[in-house]
């Protein structure tokens, strides 16, 4: 099927979950499979940006991981550190602006250095826009939005969505037409809570290192065929 470019995702969004259990069905410790998940994820990268897809949001770190070892917690924060400073340069490159969506401040220094550089650099690009989710969670984003508001306009009688809109991590970005997630789990454990309300949800029981480029096709050509109705 050839997919035009009207019926494609605007913003696509990604749940890269299965590494892990990439990993185990091989015998192997649990960062082997957070390594080949980084490969897939920047091969991933350039697939929608040759497809022409504006913005990709992907979830690598949910405030709910923080309850994992330390010494994972400790390698993925060593590989998105590594990550950052090793493909910004690309990126820009591209001309691909970068964002980042959660608590960043509590990350560790050399992690919170290497996005902010990362923003920096990028910050004036405009081809498109990758959204890192870490230490990221829906209702914590909800949170720290209405936290915000109130901070700004502390007598404030009544609160409207567009009010608050305005005050999530990256109010900028429209709303992800379409969710992925693999592993073949069903759900999405918090994954932009706010803005998910009417995007189409597409799940596959690939695990994230085994994810292909012809699985990012059948997934758009998926939403391709479906019609967006709005509650309309």
């Amino acid at each position: 099927m050839v997919i035009e470019n009207s019926q494609l995702p605007k913003h696509l969004a990604i749940i890269m979950d299965g590494n892990r259990r990439w990993a185990k069905k091989r015998h192997l410790p649990s960062v082997f499979g957070h390594k080949k998940g980084y490969q897939v994820f920047k091969e991933a990268g350039n697939w929608c940006l040759a497809r022409g897809i504006k913005y990709l949001t992907v979830y690598a770190f949910s405030t709910e991981n923080w309850q994992r070892s330390k010494k994972e917690v400790s390698y993925l924060f060593s590989l998105l550190q590594f990550a950052l400073e090793k493909e910004i340069a690309d990126l820009n490159k591209k001309g691909v602006r970068f964002q980042a969506a959660g608590r960043i401040n509590e990350l560790p220094a050399k992690l919170q250095t290497a996005i902010k550089k990362a923003i920096d650099l990028t910050k004036h690009n405009a081809k498109a826009v990758f959204t890192l989710a870490v230490n990221y969670g829906g209702r914590a984003e909800i949170t720290d939005a209405v936290e915000s508001l109130l901070e700004k306009y502390p007598r404030v009688r009544k609160i409207t969505e567009k009010m608050l809109e305005e005050f999530l991590y990256n109010p900028a970005n429209p709303d992800p037409d379409l969710i992925i997630r693999t592993s073949g789990e069903e759900r999405l454990s918090g994954f932009l809570l706010w803005q998910s309300a009417y995007s189409e949800l597409y799940f596959t029981p690939k695990l994230w290192p085994d994810f292909t480029e012809d699985d990012l096709d059948a997934a758009l050509e998926d939403y391709a065929n479906r019609k967006r109705r709005y509650g309309k």
